[in-house]
Parts: C-alpha cells; sequence; structure tokens
C-alpha cells in the first residue's frame, strides 16, 4: 500500500472517530437548549395550526390572522424570560390562543370605531408618535470634541451648588416655649470661641430627633431637612466658628460651619459620561421639537370666536 494513501486512511479514521466521539455531545448541548425545544414545538404547531385552518386562504385580506414562526420565536422569547420552562404542545397552543384573541379583538374594536374620540388611545399614539420623532435622527456616538463644544457653550447644566460641613446645638420649643431663642442666646455666650468639638456643646441644647452633624449638604439638601431660611442663612456662614441663634422648623440652633466649599462647573474629564447622557437627551428633545414643528405647520387649528362684549 502506498504510504500516503495509508497516511491519508489513518487520518480519515481518526476524523471519523472524533466525529463519533463530538456528535453525542453536541446533540446534547443541542437537547439541553431550552429555546432549541419551543422553536421545536412552535414550528410543528405552526404546521398543524395551517393544516388545520386551510380555510383561511379562501377568507378575503382582510379577515385573515397570518402567524409567523416570527411570532412564535417571540412568543417563546416571553415565556423564557419569566423564568419558566420551556411551553409543552398545550400551553403552546394557549400561547397562540390568547394572541389570537388579541388580534381578534383588535380588528373588531377598530371595525367599531372604538379608537375614534377615546383619550387612552390618543395619548398612547401621540407618544408612539414623539417616541419616533425623537429616535428617528439621533447621534448616540458624538465625538469627543463635538461634546467639549457642547459643554463648552452649556456649563450652567453641570455647576455643582455650595456645600457646608456643619455640626449644631438644638433648642426646643417644647422644652423652653418663648424662651427658646433666649436659651440659645444664652448658650451662644458660652459657646463663642470654642472648637466645633467643644465636650459641653451638646450639653448645653435639647437633644436632636435626627443628627448633630451634617457633613457636605447643599443649599436644596438643608431646605429639605431644617427649611429654606435655615439654609439660606446657614449657606452663607463662615467656616471654624459658632454662629446663631438660626430658626429652623424645629426650632432654634447653634451652629458651628467646619468646612465650607463654593460652587464651581467641573472639568470636561471629570464628568464626561454624564456630559455625554445629557448631549442626547438634548438631542432627543430638539429632534422631537422639530418633528413637531413640521407636523404642527401642516394643520389649521380652528377655535371658537369669543364671545362679543
Amino acid at each position: 500500500m502506498d504510504p500516503s494513501t495509508h497516511g491519508t486512511a489513518e487520518r480519515s479514521d481518526s476524523v471519523s472517530d472524533a466525529t463519533l466521539v463530538i456528535q453525542p455531545s453536541m446533540l446534547r448541548r443541542l437537547a439541553s437548549e431550552p429555546l432549541l425545544h419551543f422553536l421545536v414545538v412552535g414550528l410543528i404547531l405552526f404546521v398543524v395550526y395551517d393544516r388545520l385552518h386551510p380555510d383561511l386562504e379562501t377568507k378575503s385580506e382582510s379577515n385573515r390572522i397570518v402567524l409567523t414562526p416570527a411570532d412564535f420565536e417571540q412568543l417563546g422569547v416571553t415565556w423564557l424570560a419569566q423564568g419558566r420552562a420551556p411551553p409543552t404542545p398545550a400551553e403552546m397552543q394557549s400561547l397562540i390562543e390568547l394572541k389570537v384573541r388579541e388580534e381578534v379583538l383588535y380588528r373588531e374594536a377598530l371595525a367599531l370605531g372604538l379608537d375614534k374620540n377615546d383619550t387612552i388611545v390618543k395619548r398612547r399614539l401621540a407618544q408612539k408618535m414623539e417616541f419616533l420623532a425623537e429616535g428617528a435622527s439621533i447621534d448616540t456616538d458624538p465625538s469627543t470634541d463635538t461634546l467639549r463644544a457642547w459643554f463648552k457653550d452649556n456649563p450652567q447644566r453641570f455647576s455643582l451648588p455650595p456645600r457646608v460641613s456643619f455640626r449644631h446645638v438644638y433648642f426646643s420649643p417644647d422644652q423652653h416655649g418663648e424662651r427658646s431663642r433666649e436659651a440659645a442666646a444664652k448658650a451662644m455666650e458660652q459657646l463663642a470661641g470654642r472648637p466645633g468639638d467643644f465636650q459641653d456643646a451638646a450639653a448645653l441644647g435639647d437633644p436632636f430627633m435626627d443628627r448633630d452633624y451634617y457633613g457636605d449638604r447643599s443649599a436644596e439638601d438643608m431646605a429639605k431637612l431644617f427649611g429654606s431660611n435655615f439654609a439660606r442663612e446657614v449657606s452663607g456662614l463662615k467656616p471654624g466658628q459658632w454662629h446663631g441663634p438660626i430658626e429652623s422648623g424645629y426650632g432654634w440652633h447653634l451652629v458651628f460651619i467646619d468646612t465650607s466649599v463654593p460652587g464651581r462647573v467641573p472639568d470636561f474629564e471629570e464628568i464626561e459620561p454624564e456630559i455625554k447622557a445629557e448631549w442626547i437627551e438634548d438631542q432627543r428633545a430638539q429632534a422631537k421639537r422639530k418633528a413637531y414643528e413640521t407636523m404642527r405647520a401642516r394643520y389649521q387649528v380652528v377655535t371658537p370666536e369669543r364671545a362679543k362684549n
């Protein structure tokens, strides 16, 4: 036998052996795929459904409900996405009937004109038009130069507000009545010139319902906690000393400002992802506005004449 022929035969035998080894494992993997199960069941039912309803071909186009393999695949994806096992033939038939039922009811509703002058339907269709308008021409991958130029023109959209860190001593109206402010003013005389961590500071006031120290808070944060007047006054205080009395929605406070960080606009590199997200949102808003203006120009709005005086 020719040596080369003998080598070829050996290689063929080895390939055949490998195929015999690989094929069962591949079949096992395929057999364990839920989506494959679903597609097989779906295609079988698709063929059966088509055979059992041959009269559909004789009906007019407007009365035909055509189910495609893509419809079956979508039903399966939705089913499996809910964490379920692949549908049985009975479950699959149920899904098909639900889809047919939805389509039948939808078409009958249109035939009766139930979509006319329905506020919910109008609103939903308007939302779809806005979605189509804003997504029609949006560039979701702008260049760095584009973002830098836009950021330069819109720095105020990324401005960081001033922030302060402070501790406070509280004086409760429930404890002091109308003399709450007076009690706070007397305690202020004892705290003047003292550091913020003065040990006896808390003992001069009353227990507070929340905390005694608030770090890195903006005026908006403080307004939510203590009221806008308190936030406005504390935001302008000098760090490193006690201030007060300052009134809040709870009563009166003596406040020590630990740190005060002025507002600023971050550098581009600090917030590039946020700038990109804002740019895309801005483009969507512009596209939506321009599309509406184009559509609006095609209509004339007639309103009732105002009653004459």
